[in-house]
């Protein structure tokens, strides 16, 4: 995928999937003022929360970040894109990131989700209240799951905590 832009249309078609898949398993509009699937994908990238989905591969890779979460994580697109979604928890913390998106598949959705992540320069953030679902296409094919979350908030570092 190419990184989203005016060139490719924000990857409508993929954003059409985040749009509608979290629609038919929340009953709710990520973005209610986004009336087409166009103006949805330009405003999903754009928007003040962060938004990323990963694949439906055995180790699933991330296949879209947004512009705040590639700020957040400290990646460009080209790194993102590439990057096994289990790398953006901590070793420490992956077991419980699959734990919860194992739940995910199996429900379709959790939206009270809260956990650690790393940037690529070691940052670590806390997410809170995120919201993540499963992707489903238009055939009903599953796709990977997306997560947004709009509140999160940097961590200290634990040398910081003990001094």
């Amino acid at each position: 995928m190419d990184y989203p832009s005016e060139i490719n249309n924000f990857l409508v078609e993929h954003a059409g999937i985040i749009k509608n898949s979290y629609w038919q398993l929340l009953g709710k509009e990520l973005i209610p003022e986004a009336r087409t699937n166009e103006r949805f994908a330009r405003l999903l990238f754009y928007a003040p929360f962060a938004a990323i989905s990963h694949g439906s591969e055995i180790d699933p890779v991330f296949n879209y970040a947004n512009l705040k979460a590639l700020q957040l994580f400290e990646l460009g697109w080209e790194e993102f894109i590439h990057l096994p979604s289990r790398f953006s928890a901590e070793a420490i913390n992956q077991a419980k990131r699959d734990r919860l998106l194992a739940e995910v598949t199996k429900k379709g959705y959790i939206d009270c989700y809260s956990g650690i992540r790393i940037s690529k320069t070691g940052k670590r953030f806390l997410i809170k209240n995120a919201v993540i679902w499963n992707l489903r296409d238009d055939n009903d094919l599953y796709k990977g799951q997306a997560a947004c979350f709009k509140q999160w908030e940097f961590c200290r570092a634990p040398e910081e905590i003990s001094g």
